[in-house]
């Protein structure tokens, strides 16, 4: 058979100038000019009869074909490299590209890296860290970590835990809080989900939030707990991603209550197709998941156990249901 002709210097300057979003990044990578990669993507196009980038103020991005093609060329490149690393007699490392949500990453993922290598040494993780807003295709991501719903646009998600939300504070902070009206005497700290105090006051009992009272929002629960152990107010963020603060008393949680409003999820899109290594990854974490305890109880129990009615109890999914699970969004 023969084979209709491939245009691999297009294809190459267009997968550079996808991952990186940039023609002048992409030409560093490639080691040549700017305009060398803008004409083979623009021949590309020709070829293809449809473009592959839109130009907007801020750099490019993706249009739909571009995305549908950037996810193959990726594989069928790292798959090459793969190949010409054996012939040569190198020992074959297979890439996977993960970007996590920078609260999943240091609360679960990054202490239990050192146990994945030792399993699977063959796998080579590059692990990029984000505010849970991420672009799979331009990133060039095998998969994403991410907090929501699980319902994303052309993507496959498997539902990893769920991570209720609840009270958290220094220990000279959380010693005056006594019961949920007490919170009102200090700043409030949040991400940028509103309806985070509201919903849990509600749940609470406790009262209303004043429209003027001071709340101090965060892109990251990270960085918000750090606030949090500065003495600048009260965060509201997942204890199980926390556990270490809080075991080590750095952290404390002065009350049961808490709500949900998503869990994390493995995501990946749809037109990729699962290597072994990313299949690999995938059972791993969710193996770890489950027989993590931290994950099925509450870390620590909260100073004021006897002032607010916990929550009812969250289940983790076993293996079998967690695969039940995978949510396929068109």
């Amino acid at each position: 058979m023969t084979r209709r002709y491939i245009p691999l210097k297009s294809l190459r300057a267009f997968e550079a100038a996808a991952r990186h979003l940039s023609f002048t990044h992409a030409a560093i990578e490639l080691n040549v000019t700017h305009s060398a990669v803008s004409q083979q993507v623009k021949l590309l196009e020709d070829q293809l009869s449809c473009p592959l980038f839109l130009r907007v103020p801020r750099g490019l991005v993706l249009t739909p074909e571009g995305e549908h093609l950037l996810p193959a060329l990726n594989e069928s490149f790292d798959r090459i490299a793969q190949l010409l690393d054996y012939f040569t007699g190198r020992k074959v490392q297979e890439k996977l590209k993960i970007g996590v949500i920078g609260t999943f990453a240091t609360g679960f993922l990054l202490p239990r890296l050192s146990a994945f290598y030792q399993k699977f040494p063959h796998i080579e993780l590059q692990i990029s860290t984000n505010n849970n807003r991420v672009d799979v295709a331009a990133e060039g991501l095998d998969y994403a970590i991410r907090f929501g719903s699980g319902a994303w646009h052309g993507t496959a998600a498997l539902y990893l835990c769920d991570s209720p939300l609840t009270v958290l504070c220094a220990p000279d902070i959380a010693s005056q809080l006594k019961q949920p009206s007490d919170l009102l005497n200090f700043t409030l700290l949040r991400s940028y989900r509103r309806d985070e105090w509201t919903a849990w006051l509600q749940q609470a009992g406790g009262p209303q939030l004043p429209p003027t009272h001071p709340v101090i929002v965060f892109d990251s629960s990270v960085t918000m707990l750090e606030a949090a152990q500065a003495g600048v107010g009260v965060a509201i963020a997942p204890a199980r991603m926390f556990s270490r603060l809080i075991t080590s008393g750095q952290i404390q949680r002065p009350f049961t209550s808490e709500i949900s409003l998503g869990s994390y999820w493995l995501t990946r899109l749809q037109s990729r197709v699962e290597t072994s290594a990313m299949r690999e990854f995938a059972q791993w974490l969710s193996a770890e998941l489950v027989a993590s305890v931290e994950l099925v109880v509450n870390t620590e129990l909260p100073v004021n156990t006897a002032l607010v009615t916990s929550s009812e109890p969250e289940q983790v999914l076993s293996a079998v249901e967690m695969k039940a699970a995978i949510i396929n969004c068109r």
